[in-house]
């Protein structure tokens, strides 16, 4: 994917964002800094991760496939949100399978910006031969188990008092999604 494509928005993520010239394209490494504090500002909501400090963008870099990391775009170019993936393992029998985080601006959330880059997110990992793409969901984070849900994520279980953020036990939702089109 090159330059800017006004991505085509999933059909239930809320009103059509191309006309007021919100887009999709890959993620430079000038955006290193406004998608690191979108990071930070989700990590401060306490639903997003037990993370509750962004990495650098070295940490970033080295931890995210580079094939696979998109931002949305608001009208003057200014990044709303961001997607990027991880591999889950680095034994061969998994090399299709992928775990994906999404965060969108605070001031840009509900506007379907998520929806959009996921569907950017799908439409290449399934072109890249990715077969499962998963996540890792707080219970809480209702907005986002939604939408991986109308994106054709299913919930493969909840994993009970997993981990401590804050002094306190958290689930977390597993969702995955299987592609039809490596079947």
């Amino acid at each position: 994917m090159t330059g800017e494509k006004k991505w085509p928005l999933d059909r239930n993520a809320g009103p059509d964002h191309r006309r007021r010239g919100i887009g999709i394209r890959e993620m430079r490494a000038e955006d290193a800094d406004r998608v690191l504090e979108i990071y930070q500002l989700g990590l401060d909501t306490g639903e997003a991760s037990f993370e509750t400090t962004a990495p650098t963008w070295e940490e970033f870099d080295a931890a995210k496939l580079d094939r696979y990391r998109y931002v949305a775009t608001g009208a003057e170019g200014d990044v709303l949100g961001w997607i990027a993936a991880g591999r889950v393992s680095a034994r061969r029998c998994y090399a299709g399978v992928v775990e994906h985080s999404v965060y969108i601006s605070p001031d840009a959330r509900g506007l379907g910006l998520g929806a959009a880059l996921l569907d950017a997110f799908i439409a290449a990992t399934e072109a890249g031969g990715i077969w499962t793409v998963q996540a890792g969901i707080f219970p809480e984070n209702a907005a986002s188990l939604r939408m991986h849900a109308r994106a054709g994520f299913r919930t493969v279980g909840t994993r009970r008092r997993i981990g401590r953020l804050n002094g306190r036990w958290r689930d977390v939702v597993l969702l995955e999604r299987r592609s039809p089109a490596v079947e």
